[in-house]
């Protein structure tokens, strides 16, 4: 029991006595804390790291919490929301394919190799008849170029990329414009973006490829030749 002064009424059992004994209360509360530091007392106390745990652990259970009541319809709501931006993420995959770790600048359309309209078409061909798109797209679009080439449409040039054929090209065929640089994008992006070709693709640029052999191009201008240089 308390008594007057803050002291704390502590009865002590002596040998032989029955005597009241008044310990001050901060004394005894020294005392409690010096047995309760005793190690036998928390030999199953959790670590450190398992307390930094059970605090991860409570702050995402916050967390959860909170975005369940700001989500309209509560759990049910945010249940549809993570689905919805887990399928807009899968949609975004299946667009953009696999993203590539380092972006690669756009290289020459043929390379150190020299070949023939001719032979490109045929190596296209071959690797349509295997079923491989990708490489088939690669030589048709290096045919079709060999090929304006061929025609004077555009001057041989070293370096050239698809990008700046199609544009030249375009140039001078503006009636096929839109269609060049449609394929010169679809060549880059099974070239240097990691994408894959399909039967489409191929089609579409053996058509492009017919219809530019068989298409008369503009007279070219001054300001075009010089465009091509």
């Amino acid at each position: 029991m308390t008594g007057a002064g803050g002291t704390t009424a502590v009865r002590l059992i002596r040998a032989g006595e029955d005597i009241p004994v008044d310990t001050p209360r901060v004394p005894a509360r020294e005392a409690a804390q010096d047995e309760l530091s005793d190690p036998m007392y928390h030999e199953h106390d959790p670590n450190l790291l398992e307390r930094g745990l059970d605090r991860f652990w409570d702050w995402i259970g916050d967390l959860l919490s909170g975005a369940a009541g700001a989500a309209p319809g509560g759990p049910l709501g945010l249940v549809v929301l993570v689905l919805a931006l887990a399928g807009l993420g899968a949609a975004l995959w299946w667009r953009l394919g696999t993203p590539r770790r380092t972006a690669r600048s756009p290289e020459t359309l043929f390379g150190s190799t020299i070949r023939s309209t001719a032979d490109h078409r045929a190596t296209a061909a071959a690797h349509a008849e295997a079923r491989r798109w990708t490489e088939a797209v690669q030589e048709r679009m290096r045919a079709l170029v060999r090929s304006l080439e061929d025609r004077a449409v555009l001057g041989p040039r070293p370096g050239r990329t698809a990008d700046e054929a199609a544009t030249e090209a375009g140039r001078l065929m503006p009636a096929h414009a839109d269609r060049l640089r449609a394929a010169a994008l679809v060549f880059d992006d099974v070239t240097y973006g990691g994408r894959t070709a399909d039967e489409a693709a191929y089609l579409d640029l053996c058509t492009l490829d017919l219809d530019l052999e068989a298409a008369k191009p503009l007279p070219a201008t001054g300001a075009a030749r010089g465009a091509a240089r």
